[in-house]
This record gives C-alpha cells, sequence and structure tokens, in this order.
C-alpha cells in the first residue's frame, strides 16, 4: 500500500520549469510508475493544500550515455515518470517560490 509521500519522489527543477511555476501555475514532480492521475491529484492536494485544476504525465523513456575518459563507458539512466500539476489562479507552492 502506497502513501500520499510515496506517489511524489521529487520536484524537478530546470529552466522550463521556473517558467511554467511563473507564468502558467504549473509545477513538475517525478512520480512513482504505478501512480495514476487521481493519485496524484490527491496527493499533491493533501500535502500542500491546494486545488489542482489538471494533472498531464509523461513516462520518460531510459536513455543511453557516453562518458568519454581514457575508454568509452556507455552508462544507462533509467527511465522515469512525471507529472505536469497544473492549480488554481491564486495557488502556488513554497518549495518551487525562490529557486532561480
Amino acid at each position: 500500500m502506497t502513501t500520499k509521500y510515496d506517489i511524489l519522489r521529487r520536484p524537478i527543477v530546470t529552466e522550463k520549469t521556473n517558467y511554467m511555476n511563473s507564468d502558467l501555475h504549473q509545477y513538475v514532480f517525478e512520480v512513482a510508475k504505478n501512480s495514476t492521475k487521481g493519485m496524484i491529484k490527491d496527493a499533491i492536494e493533501k500535502i500542500f493544500n491546494v486545488n489542482v485544476i489538471r494533472v498531464n504525465m509523461i513516462v520518460v523513456p531510459a536513455k543511453r550515455t557516453r562518458r568519454a575518459r581514457s575508454r568509452q563507458v556507455r552508462i544507462r539512466r533509467s527511465g522515469y515518470k512525471k507529472a505536469v500539476v497544473t492549480l488554481a489562479a491564486g495557488d502556488s507552492i513554497e518549495i518551487f517560490e525562490g529557486v532561480k
């Protein structure tokens, strides 16, 4: 059985997500692979006490990268699922505020 805190793995903070936070009222989280839109919406509303309008989910596939040293080492990064959460106009999440 998963709790509300097990569904949300971590916030994703990049330049693009900072723009989404400030202008579009959207926040991006890495979520558990078995979570659904309803589970994510309930978790965000309970943990951060905000109103969620919409949840979009994206499955990021695994990628291969190379590290160039004396030899070429191939590394495989595992895939993950992320959720783009749109909040009501007056709501915000404090952990994203002040991050630039």
